[in-house]
């Protein structure tokens, strides 16, 4: 029989039994704590660490040496991945490992012309009976294809009395009569937009019969215990027993958790939901709808991946709604650009204009699509989460005590910064890497490379990561520890930068495109809602395009939910788009790696930042008049 140790976590005073040998970050999600683990528990990102205050343990390798300091080693400091339990333990699970509630982004800034969802109500009649003829189903009002019925479901027809209230579905061809209700139910029909993604999950309730939004909930995907990036997600499901089905459970606990909130503040039944739209990145996508990722491990799965939406019934795929309500999941194009980035599309209204639009969704993978109404070619990019505040030493995701907006004093060089909760900094998220470089571009402190500049201050110093810079000192923060942005963050952020710019630059190159051709720039996401794009041009994350209107759209996956929600014209708009949209794999694609090197530098490549160059050029003209 196998030996229990107790493990003890605070501060959140949590008390779980494990079998002796269990791998502390197991323990951790078993006890259903949220903790970071960027790699999944591979010990590669050194941001599951915990404080060992007694018992005993062993290490699984010498991984944690790459992570942890002497100082932080000899304090008590262990990483959970690399941890065995031995006995009974105390741990203390530091603030920098929280996951706490996340900076959530709602916007939903969309216009339906015509009401028209896939999910209806009507009143239904039966033809008089006659012998034993099938008696004729009438909906009144329904002008359409005769649709299907099951024969469970017209087998309970001839029980009931009239009125009766059918839920008419147009999800697929030809509609579908998937439920029946006594009693005129006509003006109660629900339907849910859902935003299904990495990091967080967002939901809307939505009254079916007038668009109106009646109830908003929010919540950190349970996934992310298993890590926070697809690919550490992605691996989880390879590598671990039943790993698919464990995180289809924790996705779609999640929804039901946001549901039941819902539902509870709208005064209504679960059952009353008969309709589900939902946009995610591919691999979100497959993991929700429970269909394998493994092939999604490979390079090569672009043209495997299916681009027609994954529809299926709600019980099949375990959301407790109306157990006969379809889903439906904004369709894919490939690998890394999904059903969010469609519904992107759809929100910004760019594959309906004459103009040439650029969107742009920049997190951990990052989606770049130009455009109009005759065409519209796109590409992906791995920019790294260093844009989301993640793999920086101090990064973290945009919630309380993260930095997010930073500004340098060109003369003591100290850092002014906000926080977001206004409490003291924990560390920096994406917003606040990005003005911190910009800002330290702007003063000297980091040269056009990316390097951080020595002697110009003090509050640049020699650390294990190489030079460092100051942004918070210790006294002034929550952790009691300096919060610094360090060379290797910096080369982080370059490498980012570069991998963004330099897909822009590839599709521009490929289609003939100038900066000048661009009328509408449309940024979605938290990256434009929160970013300061100036800082974000300056670095060079972005050319310039003078002639194009800034349009941040905000939530765009939440919003395309929305709008194919309640309109199947919309859904075919979406499927239409995934179907049409050409994709250039940035992977197999020899340009890129010249765009790549182009942009590694700050801003970049002279043709994309005209206003910098010409203001590089005058400060030339103003030094050379000053030295004659």
């Amino acid at each position: 029989m196998a030996t229990l140790v107790k493990i003890v976590f605070n501060p959140m005073d949590e008390v779980i039994e494990v079998e002796r040998g269990t791998i502390l970050l197991d323990a951790i999600r078993q006890a259903g704590i949220n903790i970071r683990s960027i790699c999944g528990g591979e010990g590669e990102c050194g941001t599951c660490k915990v404080l060992l205050n007694k018992g005993e343990v062993s290490d699984v390798s010498t991984k944690y040496t790459k992570w942890l300091s002497p100082q932080e080693i000899s304090e008590g400091y262990r990483l959970a991945c690399q941890t065995r339990v031995l006995s009974d333990c105390e741990l203390t699970i530091p603030v920098e490992s929280r996951i706490a509630r996340p900076k959530i982004l709602i916007s939903t800034e969309m216009t339906i012309d015509r009401l028209d969802p896939a999910s209806k109500k009507y009143l239904l009649t039966l033809s008089p009976a006659r012998s034993d003829e099938h008696r004729l189903i009438r909906l009144r009002g329904y002008q359409g294809p005769s649709p299907k019925v099951s024969d469970d479901i017209y087998d309970t027809l001839l029980l009931m009395r009239e009125p009766v209230t059918a839920i008419l579905s147009e999800t697929n061809t030809p509609p579908e009569i998937i439920d029946v209700e006594l009693g005129d139910r006509t003006s109660s029909n629900y339907g849910l937009a859902i935003d299904v993604g990495t990091t967080t999950i967002v939901a809307l309730l939505i009254d079916l019969t007038s668009g109106k939004i009646l109830g908003k909930a929010s919540a950190l995907n349970n996934q992310i215990t298993y890590g926070e990036t697809l690919i550490s997600r992605i691996g989880f499901s390879r590598k671990v027993e039943n790993g698919l089905q464990k995180l289809k459970q924790a996705v779609v606990q999640t929804i039901n958790d946001l549901v039941s909130r819902l539902v509870s503040s709208a005064g209504i039944e679960n059952e009353e939901i008969t309709s589900v739209s939902a946009g995610g990145n591919t691999v979100m996508n497959h993991l929700l709808a429970g269909v394998d990722v493994d092939y999604l491990w490979y390079v090569d799965a672009n043209d495997k991946v299916p681009r027609s939406p994954v529809i299926k019934k709600a019980e099949e795929m375990g959301l407790q709604i109306n157990p006969e309500a379809y889903v439906y999941c904004l369709p894919n194009v490939s690998r890394f650009l999904g059903g969010d980035a469609i519904g992107d599309v759809v929100a910004s209204g760019m594959y309906d204009s004459d103009e040439t639009s650029l969107l742009v969704d920049m997190g951990t993978n990052g989606e770049i699509i130009f455009g109009n109404k005759d065409w519209l070619v796109s590409c992906s990019v791995a920019s790294g989460p260093a844009f989301e505040g993640a793999g920086v030493r101090f990064g973290m995701r945009a919630m309380r005590g993260a930095i997010e907006h930073v500004k340098i004093d060109p003369d003591s060089f100290e850092a002014g910064y906000t926080v977001i909760g206004n409490k003291r900094a924990r560390g920096i998220c994406g917003s606040g890497v990005i003005d911190a470089a910009a800002e330290m571009f702007r003063v000297g402190v980091l040269d056009f490379r990316g390097k951080i500049v020595e002697g110009r201050t003090s509050l640049v110093r020699k650390g294990r990561d190489g030079l460092e810079y100051v942004i918070a000192p210790a006294g002034k923060t929550a952790i009691g520890r300096d919060v610094v942005i360090t060379q290797r963050d910096m080369d982080y952020l370059m490498d980012s930068k570069a991998a963004a710019l330099g897909g822009i630059l590839v599709l521009m190159r490929k289609f003939d495109l100038s900066i000048y051709d661009v009328k509408n720039f449309y940024l979605a996401g938290a990256f434009g809602a929160y970013t300061d794009l100036r800082n974000a041009t300056k670095l060079g994350i972005f050319p310039e395009f003078p002639n194009a209107k800034i349009c941040p759209i905000g939530n765009g996956s939440l919003s395309g939910a929305y709008a194919t929600l309640l309109s199947v014209k919309k859904r075919d708009h979406a499927n239409a788009i995934a179907k049409n949209m050409l994709y250039v794999d940035l992977l197999s694609d020899v340009m890129f790696s010249e765009t790549y090197s182009e942009s590694i530098y700050i801003p970049g490549p002279k043709e994309l930042f005209p206003s910098y160059n010409r203001a590089h050029i005058q400060v030339k003209k103003t030094c050379h008049n000053g030295y004659a």
